[in-house]
């Protein structure tokens, strides 16, 4: 099974990063950063809906409408070749308006201050990399066979694997920082530098990117 940081570190990866860094202006170094964070915390994302019966039959209907079939990753050269085309962008907002709904400003702007990256530059990589996650995943499902909502949560769940215990603890701690169920609720309390009821999402996030 391949785990998100197989393809971030695969030449698959190499070539995603450097089409993104080029796409937003920013240094493959930091565009690496932000996305090595941003895909684990969308993969979470998505574990976190499929929890649900409803969530599980969205992301399922999703995969099989064919957009998301992982033919995206199959031509990255020319998904990058001449400008990311508009409705590829257009997907991937709509992708991260269902995962974050109304946080999605409170997102970006956590990843912003801890990257050193520019929050309109964070938008941008997170709407191309929402796309490709989903490609991901359902080049995964498809060849693990999955079609129920418990395989769907045992498929993300070994993607997100290989994740660095650090990475884990960031994921969670995003995603339901106060353990309530709500998905990034704590995210503005580690923008304004507070703690969590689990401890500083802020030092998690810091460490993550050495600072």
């Amino acid at each position: 099974m391949s785990g998100l940081l197989d393809l971030l570190s695969s030449p698959m990866g190499q070539q995603l990063i450097s089409g993104v860094a080029g796409q937003t202006g920013q240094s493959e170094g930091k565009t690496a950063d932000v996305l090595s964070m941003a895909m684990p915390l969308l993969l979470g994302a998505m574990k976190k809906n499929v929890s649900s019966p409803e969530g599980a039959q969205g992301l399922m209907s999703a995969l099989q409408g064919g957009k998301h079939n992982g033919s995206i990753l199959d031509n990255l050269g020319g998904l990058f070749g001449g400008g990311v085309d508009e409705s590829v962008t257009n997907d991937g907002a709509g992708i991260l308006s269902h995962l974050f709904g109304g946080k999605q400003a409170t997102v970006e702007s956590a990843l912003s201050e801890k990257s050193g990256v520019d929050a309109g530059s964070i938008a941008n990589i997170l709407k191309i990399a929402a796309p490709i996650v989903m490609g991901f995943i359902g080049k995964q499902t498809a060849q693990s066979g999955v079609s129920d909502a418990n395989g769907m949560n045992a498929l993300l769940g070994s993607m997100l694997g290989g994740q660095p215990q650090q990475n884990q603890s960031l994921i969670t701690s995003l995603l339901d920082a106060d353990g309530d169920g709500s998905i990034l609720d704590d995210v503005a309390g580690m923008v304004m530098g507070t703690q969590s009821k689990k401890g500083g999402i802020g030092g998690l996030l810091g460490g993550l990117f050495g600072k």
